[in-house]
């Protein structure tokens, strides 16, 4: 932290709201999501006269949300700010959303005063106790002298190591009283020593491992966006010719244009990225944890495949498969280092493994049905909005099958411009993290790509979209029900609907209901008017954008491997698998 390096200002005497406010500038925090209430009311007061601009969100999870939005475009810490009790609960699903997803983020709580805690005071919650497991670090703050300390640290856990939300939770009397504010302070984190630098003995370990392989694949989590480690990646595989697979949370770490990269792997993974790994007999996770998602029936999960992990975390290092080599570190540096020991070494060509994956891309490429009823697709929706808005707009998603759809049919070319809710599967993350990402990158185009059942869960911050001039653009890929949740209902409970239709008669009119809150609303039902609809949004600046595409109900999510099964039982169609072995192709 930069701001932590700065020469000691001289002390001053303020309040501890005011402190709390003095100390967000210090640490560079330009923007911050929340709503005002009873016990973080005082922060608000000297708030109104900071440089820091406050973002009045409607729902405190939109506050969480929009944080994780924030800093996944950016590269900054995300901040959110509520109050006590429920204020303060409402935030538990966005933390655990960036505990999961590795995301910085620091959410400020007022808490009931110091005397009043643990005597079930009025809008009391500890929101400590309760965050605990889905946080990296939790701050109790009674004392108004420990709020400096509190926020510098809270914003060192969060963007250093395995980045990952803390919460500093300050109680209203420590708010109140005065105290004397000094900055630089000084960090007392004891145990907290991050390993970014990876041990050479272990690189080299890799090294041999990759020259004795004969079906290597780069396996690319989530952990490569982080480190900033696209650029080096790239360089790897150019040296290297090893193929390269993309999860869902690493989709443009790596371009998917490049004829070595074989798709996104899991449960609904591409065919050849699928195959990669199960016939692999080399992994190289690079910031990848092993995800069941991932490996389906981990037993059965590449079998034959001799593992490196290289992570900064080490408590991901073989928790889900054992790992052959272990490197404890920053991606980017383990990369690099594994580059200077690979160029002084000849490696093997791997051309067969290499002719053998092109080929199962060329026979089982990700597409889609268009609907003969003359019905929307959704997956043609999504690629249609990619392709005519291109790679260096910034995307993010709900959860469900619109989801796996935009990770398959966007344009991935770049890092840090796919924004989703991976391991949390978080439904209503699109809208608030779309205007995160906005408020991060104002001069780029930002889609939200919905589903009906998500937007209607967290839409109300389109009001504070239109309010606050935050012009996002969202596509609600609208199958009148919920769509992933029907479709399991299709394939393993004989297509008994149990409570998953959304909506009957255009209940709700989302065109109608986006232009109550202050936005344009638009409605493509046909093919026909699916580009002028996307062209329109496009071409609108100055409000936010909600265009409805009414798309068949029964559209599927596929290649799907069913929960619990081996990737070797992928389907790429109901009663459909693909022949991948070396002597079929």
């Amino acid at each position: 932290m930069s701001s932590l390096r700065e020469a000691s200002q001289p002390s001053e005497t303020m309040s501890g709201a005011a402190s709390l406010v003095r100390s967000l500038e210090a640490v560079g925090a330009d923007n911050v999501f929340g709503i005002p209430g009873g016990a973080i009311l005082p922060a608000y007061d000297p708030l109104f006269d900071s440089s820091v601009r406050h973002i009045l969100v409607r729902h405190e999870q939109g506050a969480g949300h929009a944080a994780e939005g924030y800093a996944q475009v950016t590269g900054k810490v995300g901040v959110c700010m509520a109050t006590s009790g429920p204020g303060a609960t409402n935030l538990v699903t966005p933390l655990a959303d960036a505990h999961m997803d590795s995301v910085p983020m620091v959410a400020i709580t007022g808490q009931v005063a110091g005397p009043s805690i643990g005597s079930d005071a009025f809008q009391e919650a500890d929101i400590c106790g309760i965050t605990l497991p889905v946080t990296k670090h939790s701050f109790l703050v009674k004392d108004p002298g420990e709020i400096p300390q509190a926020i510098a640290s809270a914003f060192h856990l969060a963007s250093t190591g395995r980045p990952g939300p803390v919460l500093v939770d300050i109680t209203k009397d420590a708010l109140q009283a005065g105290t004397t504010f000094s900055w630089p302070p000084t960090l007392d984190l004891p145990g907290y020593r991050p390993v970014t630098k990876p041990h050479l003995r272990q690189v080299k370990e890799a090294a041999k491992l990759i020259k004795a392989a004969a079906k290597p694949v780069l396996y690319v989590g989530g952990g490569v966006i982080k480190s900033g480690a696209s650029a080096v990646l790239r360089e790897l595989v150019e040296l290297t010719g090893i193929p390269v697979v993309t999860t869902l949370m690493a989709r443009g770490a790596f371009p998917d244009s490049h004829d070595l990269h074989m798709g996104m792997p899991g449960m609904h993974g591409s065919v050849a990225a699928v195959g990669a790994l199960q016939r692999s007999d080399l992994l190289i996770s690079l910031g990848a944890r092993f995800d069941d998602r991932v490996t389906g029936h981990l037993p059965s999960f590449a079998p034959l495949a001799k593992v490196i992990h290289v992570d900064i975390d080490p408590a991901e290092i073989s928790k889900n498969r054992h790992a052959d080599v272990p490197i404890v570190g920053d991606c980017k540096e383990a990369i690099a280092e594994l580059i200077t020991l690979l160029k002084a070494e000849q490696l093997p060509q791997w051309s067969t493994w290499q002719s053998f994956l092109a080929e199962v891309k060329k026979r089982y490429p990700t597409g889609y049905d268009v609907p003969s009823d003359g019905s929307l697709s959704p997956q043609q929706v999504i690629q249609r909005i990619g392709q005519m808005t291109g790679p260096d707009a910034y995307y993010a998603a709900g959860v469900g099958q619109h989801q796996m759809w935009a990770a398959h049919f966007l344009p991935f070319e770049k890092p840090g411009h796919w924004l989703n809710s991976g391991g949390l599967g978080t439904m209503g993350y699109c809208v608030p993290a779309a205007m995160g990402a906005k408020v991060g990158q104002p001069d780029k185009v930002v889609w939200g790509i919905d589903g009906d059942g998500c937007f209607q869960m967290t839409n109300q911050e389109l009001v504070t979209c239109a309010l606050e001039n935050i012009p996002v653009k969202i596509a609600v890929i609208n199958n009148q029900s919920l769509g992933m949740v029907r479709q399991w209902q299709t394939l393993f409970y004989q297509g008994r609907y149990s409570n998953t239709d959304l909506q009957t008669n255009r209940v709700p009119d989302f065109p109608k209901l986006a232009e109550a809150m202050g936005c344009i609303g638009l409605r493509a039902e046909t093919d026909d008017q699916v580009d002028a609809v996307i062209d329109k949004a496009l071409s609108i600046d100055d409000r936010p954008v909600v265009v409805e595409f009414a798309v068949h109900k029964d559209a599927m999510v596929w290649p799907m491997v069913a929960a619990g099964t081996s990737n070797d039982e992928i389907k790429v169609a109901r009663d459909l698998a693909p022949d991948w072995d070396e002597e079929e192709l």
